[in-house]
Order: C-alpha cells, then structure tokens, then sequence
C-alpha cells in the first residue's frame, strides 16, 4: 500500500478510479466544502440527505456516483459533531473506512481530509498539543508544542487506514466473511497551502507506528499451541534482528539460579518452560535525550488457567489473550528502533504458562522474590503480579533502569470499573505518570488512575511471609499496584489494560482479537514528543 499526499485539494489527486472517502461533520447549516462536493458530484449528498441517508453520525455510510470528483465512487462517511472529534475518534474514522471497503476489487482510496483539517483548526489547544491536558488530577499541561492541524490529520489517517486494513481472520483462518480491499493506493487530499513536506515525514511516521500495532494484534493473536513463551521469545530474536536490537533470553535455569522464585512459581505446572526475553537498543549504561534509561515491562502469561486456584470453563478459550502487556512492549521497542535507531530502549517480557498439575504452585506456599521479600501464594490465578514483580526488579537491577512502564492485562476489575475503552493506570512518581497520560493522548488511548492508597497494604498482610500475592475483594484493583510497588524503586507506571487488550465483537472500525492496545501510548512514551518529523 502506498500513501500519497497532496497539499491543493481536489486538484491534487493523481488520477480517477476507486472510491472518495468524505468525511461529514455535524454543523449548523452546510458548509462551503460540503457545498463544493454536492455541486461537483451531480448534487448526491442533497439527493441522499432526501431519503434519510448522508447522515453525518459516527460511522454512517452512504455511497453514490463520484461525478466529476477525483474517482468513481464517493463515500460519505459520518464523523460525528466537532465538538466530540478527537484523536481516536479520527484514527477510528479512518480505520472504519478502509474496513467498509472489504470484499471489493478497490485498488484505490482517496481521503478528502480538508474538513478534518478544519474541524482540527477549530479544536482545543489540548487536542492539537504533542502533550496537552490529559485525564485525572495533576495531569502536568506544560509540555504543549502545537502541531499543524494538516500533518496531525495525516497521522491519524494513515495510522487508521493500516490498522483497518489488518483482518484478525487471515492468519490461519480458512475462511472469512471479506478480505480487506487490495488497495494499492491511498490518497490523501490536504488544503491548499498545507506544508508538504511535514505531511510526507508525518506518513512515514504513522506507518512504523501503525504496522508495528498491527503487527502486534497478529503476534498477540496466536493461540497458546502456537505461542508458548519460548515460541515469544524466538519471534522477539527474529524481530530484533530485523531492527538492530539487542535481544537476550533467560531460560528457567538461569532464571532458578537468578533467584526469580516468583517467576518461576507460576511456570512451574507447565511442560512449557518459562524465559525471560530481554530486548535493548542504544549503547548500553547509556540514556535516552531525556535522560532516561526507560525500561518496558510486559505480563506475557501465553495461557492463564488460573493454575489451582483454577478459572471457570466458560471463557478460558480467551486466556491465550492474556500475553497482550508482553506482545505490547516489545513491539514497542522494535518500533522505537525503528523511528530513532540507536535510542535507548529496554523491553523485559516475562513468559510463561500458568497451568494446574502435580507440579504446580499450590494456595499457601511460600517463594522468594528476586529482590528478596518473601510472598504467600493465596491465590495462584493472581499470577501476573508475580512475574511482574520479578521482571520489574531485574529491569531496575540489571539493566539500570531509571523509569518503569509496565503493561498487562492484570485484572478483571478493572474492566468491571472502566469498561473496555479505557485503561486503569497507578504510579509512584506524579511526574512521570503525567508523562505516560500524555503519551497516551497523544496515542489516542485513554487511561484513567486509581490511587495507591496504602491503607489496603494491611490487605495483604500474612504471618508466614513479608506479605501475600492475593487478599480479600475489597480494593483488588489498588493492592495488584500496591504489590508490584514492592519490587520498583524508581520512577515507575503500571497500565492494566484487562479491558482494553482484546475485543470479543467486532466493531466499524476493528474486528475480533488483540486491539494492540498500549503499543502507541508506549512508543509516544519511549520518544518523549521527540523525532516527530
């Protein structure tokens, strides 16, 4: 697929053929574009407003003849009120386009994104900031540097239209209802005047992001047959070859002798031994532009069956999914390599199967941690928190990491408080935290924070060890981040993206499966805002 961008409107496209992706915004009255692609198109758009159809409602299609407009066929396309338009809704925009065209000999696509380009002049500084004011209390605003409305719409576009071209049936599905349409090429129509020059960078930009989200649905995707942790740990060597990373795997006995009980303890049920992958890019000991040595680190359970403290049969089908945080980070490190080869970048996957036998790790026993405390295992299905807690320490001992991010698809409470739109987020550095919701603003993910409020510490209290993995209902959701603070000293956030990381129904804008969540928000952290052209 091949993106071409155009700063003279209608005029600029290359050539005819295909299909005229238009946009319609809510406002009072018609404005003069709509009025120019009425007129231009034979008068279509007041033929279909007639009968009911050329609503401008969130992801309502209406088709006609192109008339004299630059291709054959125009699709209106609703995007909702301005006052509602922000990045994801514009990302989704364009992904539900591109998946309205499935199952059609479409090889051409043009995108008139004069009114977006409008809608995004008239927008909120906050929506056009590379920062801007995010969600929750103490969100820093400082960091405001004013994107040009034309080069952030570019980026969105081209971000939506390769994730709606990615179908979650290919990959070792025989059948499927449509195929994405072959486009061969996308166009897409800025106002006259817009500067080119960043648009084009902008498009480059957006595809590494975008291929690397898409890349990471398809990984995540693969059923626990297919990907054991060292099935990972092999995909993440190949990847990082591919990238100029430097990629190194902690098989079980090094991790036994490392002294990660923890890990170690929640593989120990499987015939599939559990690892460590470690991917790190830029001289090592050194530091990124802003002065850090960020570390990323991902829960990557290949299939959770709770172990002995076994989940119910109905939706387990499902825990293949449960690898999403580990998928996430490494596929965000080999994207970072990507947009600035050479940055400092650490990704740390724990791998492993969480599965019930004679081996397994029972209700009450008792490991130590590799930074030494001692943890009751109460509840062997709130395993992510320990191989986390074992992961984050390494990455701060041995990789000297200054930040921690990590990622992972931890708890179901969090999907019960916050639904699958948005993800829940908890920190141990104001600062920082504001960074990671900015980056996601930026991404055009949500998170919302709990607190860390240490009155549930008591919780976790036990008599036969430093504290327990599990406890009562009560503040389930704060004491998983209370756990994993136990193990970081530095600057550190942790995403619990249960609600976020896959689908069960499809959507106009994505189908079934892994939604690559994180992965955007965790390369907009990695870059600081920086490299963006």
């Amino acid at each position: 697929m091949r993106f071409n961008v155009s700063a003279s409107g209608f005029s600029g496209a290359t050539g005819r053929g295909g299909v005229l992706a238009a946009p319609l915004i809510k406002e009072k009255g018609q404005s003069a574009h709509s009025t120019e692609i009425d007129r231009r198109s034979g008068g279509q758009l007041t033929a279909l407003r007639a009968v009911g159809e050329g609503s401008a409602t969130r992801f309502h299609f209406s088709s006609s003849p192109a008339g004299t407009l630059p291709a054959d066929q125009l699709l209106f396309a609703g995007l909702g009120s301005a006052e509602s338009l922000d990045r994801q809704a514009i990302v989704r925009w364009a992904a539900a386009v591109t998946r309205k065209l499935a199952g059609r000999n479409i090889r051409r696509l043009v995108i008139d994104a004069a009114p977006i380009v409008a809608a995004l002049k008239g927008a909120s500084p906050a929506l056009r900031a590379n920062g801007g004011a995010s969600f929750g209390e103490g969100i820093n605003a400082s960091s405001k540097v004013k994107l040009d409305a034309a080069v952030l719409a570019v980026e969105l576009i081209v971000r939506g239209v390769i994730e709606g071209s990615f179908h979650e049936g290919l990959d070792g599905k025989s059948q499927v209802d449509a195929f994405p349409a072959p486009l061969e090429s996308v166009e897409i129509l800025l106002p006259t005047g817009s500067d080119l020059t960043a648009a084009k960078a902008a498009v480059r930009r957006s595809e590494i992001i975008a291929d690397g989200t898409v890349r990471t649905k398809r990984w995540a995707n693969r059923p626990a047959n297919e990907m054991p942790p060292l099935g990972i740990a092999e995909e993440a060597r190949d990847r990082a070859r591919a990238v100029g990373l430097r990629a190194r795997i902690i098989g079980a006995r090094e991790l036994e002798r490392m002294g990660a009980g923890m890990l170690m303890a929640v593989g120990r049920g499987s015939e599939n031994p559990p690892c460590m992958v470690v991917l790190s890019g830029g001289a090592p000991r050194a530091k990124d532009p802003l002065g850090r040595r960020l570390a990323m680190v991902g829960k990557g359970v290949c299939f959770d069956t709770g172990g002995i403290s076994i989940k119910p049969a109905d939706g387990m089908e499902e825990m293949k999914m449960d690898k999403n945080g580990a998928i996430a980070v490494l596929e965000a490190a080999a994207t970072v390599a990507q947009l600035d080869p050479g940055r400092v970048i650490h990704a740390v996957a724990a791998c492993v199967e969480n599965m019930p036998s004679g081996h397994a790790t029972r209700p009450g026993d008792v490991v130590t941690a590799l930074n030494g405390k001692r943890v009751e295992i109460t509840n062997t299905d709130a395993e992510g928190r320990l191989i986390l807690g074992d992961a984050l320490h390494f990455a701060e001992r041995d990789l000297g990491a200054t930040h921690l991010i990590d990622v992972a698809t931890l708890t179901g409470i969090v999907y019960s408080a916050f639904g699958g739109e948005v993800a829940g987020s908890c920190g141990t550095d104001p600062a920082f935290l504001d960074e990671a919701h900015l980056a996601a603003r930026r991404a055009g993910e949500v998170l919302w924070p709990y607190p860390l409020a240490d009155a549930y510490m008591k919780n976790m209290d036990t008599w036969s060890a430093d504290m327990q993995n599990s406890g009562t209902r009560e503040a389930s959701l704060i004491r998983s981040g209370l756990f994993l603070r136990e193990f970081t000293t530095v600057p550190w956030v942790h995403l619990d993206i249960a609600g976020t990381a896959y689908r069960r129904s499809t959507a106009p804008w994505a189908g079934r499966g892994s939604t690559g969540s994180a992965h955007p928000t965790l390369v907009e952290l990695a870059m600081g805002g920086g490299v963006r052209r």
